[in-house]
């Protein structure tokens, strides 16, 4: 395994001190273009000006100095552009609601950059942006490497729940847990410099831009779509990554056509740090080798989504299937691992399973999907009603519904407070108990 000395300053802020130029640091901010709207990504660009661009994206908790150690390797041939996630490492805290606002606020600097053409290697949340960016705009995307990346990220219900732990209490718990999941346990052992610089990266992260990454990342899903990614790609996966093992690498290869694996021995999960100068020669082997110099035809960006508006009513031949709708529903807001509400006949088939179906239809289907009220404001009122009504374990699955679309635990307390004035102190004191459970389990507070 090469070695991180940790005689020089890794990511340190003696780099700025150093005197970089101001037009090699910068933040987008002239937007009247299709992009008009999107809050700027902050950037910086290293390499010889004439030289054909290559693009680093950074994994999340990370900032561009996760780069640091390929730049002499990368530097010689391309201009590379780093830049720093919504709230990393002291950037605008303007988050991002999806892995495509990300694309397009970096396509947008791109654009004012002049840039129509670039190479793009991403880590992690990093590699996920080039995903979409190979999918969105194909045309631009001369070269793709995917490093400790996947199709999809886990699961929804793990990204939510660590949602909730950094909203309730702050990223200090995350960044000290954050090098387990980062680094393998060799690493860690030799490298305390390294591990404490990772620790506090995490740890200034924004709160909420962590958060919101966390909810693109839940969303994150492009299993269906990997035949579409026509540029030339190259997979890098640590042999040692818990987060994105290989198994996830060999799904990439398996669904990109013509995609080549690279299995870093002995890595965790986040391999540009922790094997620097191999992950630096993958990516200069795989650029210098693979850089196609005609593209293939554009497909244009779609529009930036639009605030939902009450739909149009149906005509009375069109029926929407409102029990798929309010299953989708049900697993947004209270997820898979529910207790009361998931389904009581998972097959379909058997007692109760007519109940749960008309259950998941008319609440979830028809109520829920209802413009009328937000989902915060539906969660506030369903949590007063349970506590009411002493549905004390269905409350529980709703507040842990109501973490997980945003609710923090002392605004939950504030609808229980509420509900006792109105409605009766020993019904609000029960479901304040049943209530407290699930926040201690969902957030990891202490009793």
């Amino acid at each position: 395994m090469s070695e991180l000395t940790t005689d020089a300053p890794f990511g340190a802020a003696a780099d700025y001190a150093a005197g970089y130029p101001a037009d090699r640091m910068a933040d987008y901010d002239d937007m009247d273009d299709m992009y008009a709207g999107a809050p700027p990504l902050q950037y910086r660009f290293d390499g010889p000006d004439g030289a054909p661009v290559l693009v680093l994206g950074p994994a999340l908790g990370a900032t561009w100095h996760m780069w640091d150690r390929q730049l002499p390797m990368l530097t010689t041939d391309w201009r590379v552009l780093r830049y720093e996630l919504p709230g990393h490492g002291g950037a605008p805290a303007e988050p991002a609601s999806s892995v495509d606002d990300l694309a397009r606020r970096l396509l947008a600097v791109l654009d004012d950059e002049g840039i129509d053409t670039f190479g793009y290697a991403g880590c992690a949340l990093g590699a996920a942006i080039g995903a979409r960016l190979a999918l969105l705009r194909p045309d631009r995307v001369a070269a793709l490497a995917l490093v400790s990346a996947a199709a999809r990220f886990g699961n929804a219900d793990t990204w939510r729940q660590r949602g909730v732990v950094v909203r309730a209490n702050g990223l200090d718990r995350t960044a000290q847990t954050g090098p387990k999941r980062w680094f393998t346990d060799a690493f860690l052992a030799t490298q305390p410099a390294i591990t404490e610089w990772a620790v506090q990266m995490v740890a200034s992260t924004d709160p909420a831009c962590y958060v919101a990454a966390c909810e693109a990342l839940a969303a994150f899903d492009i299993r269906d779509s990997l035949g579409s990614i026509g540029v030339p790609t190259l997979v890098v996966a640590g042999a040692d990554d818990t987060e994105t093992p290989p198994a996830d690498a060999r799904q990439l290869v398996a669904g990109i056509p013509d995609a080549r694996l690279a299995v870093v021995p002995a890595t965790g999960h986040l391999a540009p740090v922790e094997e620097p100068t191999a992950v630096g020669e993958l990516l200069a082997t795989h650029f210098g080798t693979a850089w196609q110099d005609h593209a293939p035809a554009a497909v244009p960006l779609p529009p930036p989504p639009v605030p939902p508006v009450p739909p149009a009513r149906l005509p009375a031949s069109v029926t929407p299937d409102r029990l798929a709708e309010g299953t989708r529903i049900r697993g947004e807001v209270i997820g898979g691992s529910a207790g009361t509400d998931r389904p009581l006949a998972p097959s379909g088939e058997g007692f109760g399973s007519g109940f749960d179906a008309f259950a998941t239809r008319y609440a979830w289907g028809e109520i829920w999907a209802r413009p009328g009220l937000d989902r915060r404001t539906r969660a506030c009122v369903t949590l007063t009603a349970l506590a009411v009504t002493g549905q004390l374990a269905e409350l529980g699955d709703h507040v842990r519904g109501a973490l997980r679309i945003g609710l923090s635990p002392a605004e939950i307390e504030e609808v229980l407070m509420h509900t006792a004035v109105y409605c009766g102190v020993p019904a609000a004191r029960a479901a304040l108990a049943a209530a407290r459970t699930v926040v201690e389990q969902e957030t990891g507070a202490q009793p």
